[in-house]
């Protein structure tokens, strides 16, 4: 008889199937939990002190939250997706949408990273020099850390008078970062830009670019000043594409980059025999942006040839390089593009305009069979 009272005295957890004594088990939301299951299973809202089931939770485990509170309340840190009161949260001064909470420690540690972007970061344009053609410079170092103290101490070098770089992160780089400019004049460059401090501090950093396998050096010019309608920028960029083609030999040398590394991160489209094929041909092909020339851009071009490079006499022949092609597009017909030689096209340059990008050649052994020797590049 006692048996039999005992067993009637037995409640079943709705969730896990055991017995317990009657009053052991908590009644929520139709069902009879257990302790443990209780536990496990459901959570009390730390706003409105309810109790709700797990797959209901939208906090997190410092602050467990229903669904109510949370979207009346609460909002997620934009770094590190911690859940934080709405009255709490940070938000960067120009953020005037206020679409960027961040929690108290993330915000401060945005505060000292401001040096260091992500990959993604893109501010607007600063255009700098007197004339129509820009040049913006991606230069990526590798091997150095990517340490916001050695962003800020190259950033704060260069930008003593004004803003002309910014610095991000970059995953197709080991230990490294990538320095970009704002659009500038290739006379800005030569002479106004502190590119021999900034690679010389980079060197001084730890940092390399040319003795990596990972590092580029790649180079936008922007589009409009190749025409005044959209016919003939892709008139100009065609024959650019051209020239590349015809001189590939020549540029691969110039690049110092090895077949495979132009394969995996700068391929060429293929010869065709005038400009307005390649061109045509490029616009259907897969390359994407990793081509020698990317054309995806809106705005720019970009050419990505270039192995990266710590050593200003390759970096500025590189940009006077860049200019040659584009001028020889823009001022000549398709026709004359056609017939034009390598030896035609060095034969243009002018020896006090192009010193740099003269010197280079030579060192290449590119100049009209005249070599000299060179220090090797960083």
């Amino acid at each position: 008889m006692l048996e039999i009272l005992e067993t009637m005295l037995l409640e079943t957890c709705s969730q896990c199937g055991n017995e317990f004594e009657q009053g052991e088990l908590t009644e929520f939301d139709g069902e009879c939990l257990c302790p443990d299951c209780l536990d496990d299973q459901t959570f009390i809202c730390d706003c409105c002190n309810e109790r709700f089931w797990n797959d209901d939770q939208y906090g997190d485990c410092d602050i467990p939250l229903c669904e109510h509170c949370y979207e009346e309340y609460y909002t997620r840190c934009e770094r590190c997706n911690c859940v934080i009161n709405r009255d709490e949260a940070n938000y960067e001064e120009d953020d005037e949408e206020r679409d960027y909470p961040y929690c108290d420690s993330c915000y401060d540690y945005n505060s000292k990273e401001r040096y260091l972007h992500d990959y993604s970061y893109k501010p607007s344009p600063i255009f700098y020099g007197e004339g129509t053609r820009y040049f913006g410079v991606e230069l990526e170092i590798d091997r150095g850390g990517k340490e916001n103290g050695n962003a800020k101490t190259i950033t704060e070098l260069a930008n003593q008078s004004n803003d002309n770089i910014y610095i991000k992160t970059d995953s197709s780089l080991d230990d490294g970062l990538e320095i970009v400019t704002h659009p500038m004049t290739i006379q800005y460059h030569a002479s106004e830009m502190p590119w021999k401090n900034i690679l010389h501090t980079a060197v001084r950093l730890g940092y390399q670019s040319h003795k990596t396998s990972t590092c580029g050096l790649h180079i936008h010019v922007n589009r409009d000043s190749f025409g005044a309608n959209a016919k003939e920028q892709d008139e100009c960029v065609g024959r650019i594409l051209f020239i590349v083609e015809r001189f590939w030999s020549e540029l691969l040398r110039f690049s110092r980059r090895t077949e495979n590394q132009i394969r995996q991160w700068a391929n060429r489209y293929g010869y065709k025999e005038n400009p307005s094929e390649i061109l045509d041909h490029a616009k259907k092909g897969e390359r994407g942006r990793y081509a020698a020339v990317n054309i995806t851009n809106w705005n720019t071009i970009e050419f990505r040839l270039f192995r990266g490079t710590l050593k200003y006499n390759t970096l500025i022949a590189t940009l006077q390089l860049v200019n040659e092609i584009c001028d020889v597009a823009f001022f000549m017909s398709d026709e004359e593009v056609g017939i034009l030689s390598w030896c035609d096209f060095v034969e243009r340059l002018n020896t006090e305009k192009h010193s740099e990008l003269i010197t280079y050649l030579k060192e290449r052994r590119l100049y009209i069979n005249e070599a000299i020797n060179s220090e090797e590049d960083e």
